[in-house]
């Protein structure tokens, strides 16, 4: 996984073909099958040696997961005879000749009166790239047969309504959260999302005779490896996720003991809890959504292991795991910390690299005057919606839209605000001078999509000035 560094962003910045690599840059012991058990509750409640018995001859979930990957009927690493083909829609579709002038004019450009920064690493990332080239080439090696996905592909409107386009069925969702799977028949294909898909659904499917394109990205297994590692040594998995979010959802399903946390308050909660206790009633009632069944923060709060959501904003992350840190040294003492507390890196290095670019922007933002920062990528993306964090909680101006037509003609944008709001108010505070302004888009963002939102503004700028 250490390979999967995202590039800058290149002409384009992966090609379809790379997706045959997926295989080889995954983990080592990922193909490892190693003794491990999950018994319905946490493995330290299979105390006595007919629990530890039972244990033993039931399989872990990692090891579940393996036997998936080794169905003739799954596959991970694309179809070649369709590649090339593959390479060249994905060309057509997502790159752009602005996003290219930026990048060979030191990320700085000037038109129609207005200058543009662009954050130095930004964009689609070496797993979202693969996603899509692994989505697009099964649709083209399965023809005539009915193709299903679990989820969105990814977090982008683009990129998922060109797959409806290509006869691609959304599972559908029900009112309780629970999916359609019912839908897919004998026969079909199914697509597993760049999120991953649950322990439940992969069951389900292997199950059933249907083919199956698993596009999770390779981050995402490490940290389905992290939390097996968690249950290997008796921990509960505290996640820092949201709890509803689909990279979460399947990765709490690899659990057997865990609690989501979202933030660095709720944090704050748990590490209350362990230090002090508190009222039972109220602390799962508050978590009631974001504990494993049966969850009993009496017991499964004394050895913990930090795991993340991949797209979570790594600062906070490393707060949290500090907290955890001094929390468990305080009501343990320093023999053997990790015996009860352990954490592992897993913020994927593309979340890492465009929220490094976007604190550059904003450090520089006075210096290089600018109004205000876009931030462009789908509304309900995470590593995006982080991105907009860092200019915000630093005093400046930003805004987050997810297509360029959240910029109206009237000199309005409608965006998504830090508290998940979408509203509509007053663009660009004045059209008269040169409009000076940061960009940015998320890992899920194609770059076609940037030029569309700059040309919207170099349009709304070209209008007004012509007015004149």
């Amino acid at each position: 996984l250490v390979s999967q560094q995202t590039t800058p962003n290149a002409t384009m910045k992966f090609t379809a073909a790379v997706a045959v690599l997926a295989g080889a840059m995954l983990p080592c012991d990922a193909f490892v099958v190693k003794p491990s058990h999950y018994h319905g509750a946490s493995l330290k409640m299979s105390t006595t040696e007919d629990a530890a018995a039972v244990s033993e001859k039931i399989p872990s979930k990692k090891e579940d997961r393996l036997r998936f990957m080794k169905n003739k009927q799954f596959y991970r690493k694309g179809f070649k005879e369709v590649r090339d083909d593959v390479e060249k829609t994905m060309q057509e579709q997502f790159k752009s000749e602005l996003v290219d002038d930026l990048k060979e004019s030191n990320y700085v450009i000037e038109r129609n009166g207005v200058k543009v920064y662009l954050a130095k690493d930004f964009g689609f990332c070496w797993g979202v790239e693969r996603s899509i080239a692994l989505a697009y080439e099964a649709v083209e090696h399965f023809p005539g047969k009915r193709v299903h996905i679990t989820n969105e592909l990814i977090h982008n409107p683009e990129v998922n309504e060109n797959l409806e386009k290509m006869n691609v069925q959304f599972i559908e969702k029900k009112d309780d959260g629970s999916k359609s799977l019912d839908s897919v028949q004998e026969g079909d294909v199914v697509i597993l999302p760049a999120f991953g898909a649950s322990y439940e659904e992969m069951d389900y499917f292997d199950k059933k005779n249907v083919e199956v394109v698993d596009t999770t990205c390779p981050w995402v297994s490490k940290v389905w490896n992290t939390v097996d590692t968690h249950q290997k040594k008796g921990l509960t998995s505290i996640i820092h996720g949201k709890y509803g979010h689909e990279e979460t959802v399947a990765t709490t399903s690899f659990c057997n003991d865990y609690i989501c946390v979202k933030d660095m308050k709720e944090a704050e909660m748990v590490a209350d809890y362990i230090l002090n206790g508190g009222d039972k009633e109220a602390f799962l009632k508050y978590f009631e959504k974001a504990v494993s069944e049966g969850f009993d923060p009496d017991t499964m709060l004394n050895k913990v292991g930090l795991a993340n959501q991949t797209t979570m904003y790594k600062k906070e992350t490393r707060a949290i795991g500090q907290l955890f840190q001094k929390t468990m040294l305080k009501k343990f003492g320093p023999v053997d910390p990790q015996s009860h507390y352990m954490e592992f890196d897993t913020i994927c290095d593309a979340t890492q690299e465009r929220q490094d670019a976007v604190h550059e922007l904003v450090e520089n933002a006075k210096d290089l005057d600018l109004d205000f920062i876009l931030v462009i990528g789908g509304f309900d993306s995470s590593n995006t919606a982080h991105l907009l964090e860092i200019p915000v909680n630093a005093g400046v101006r930003a805004f987050h839209i997810n297509r360029a037509e959240c910029i109206g003609a009237d000199n309005t944008i409608t965006h998504r605000t830090m508290n998940g709001e979408i509203v509509t108010e007053p663009f660009i505070e004045n059209l008269d001078k040169e409009i000076i302004m940061g960009v940015t888009s998320g890992a899920s963002t194609p770059d076609a999509a940037v030029q569309d939102s700059l040309s919207s503004i170099f349009m709304l700028k070209s209008l007004h000035d012509n007015a004149d």
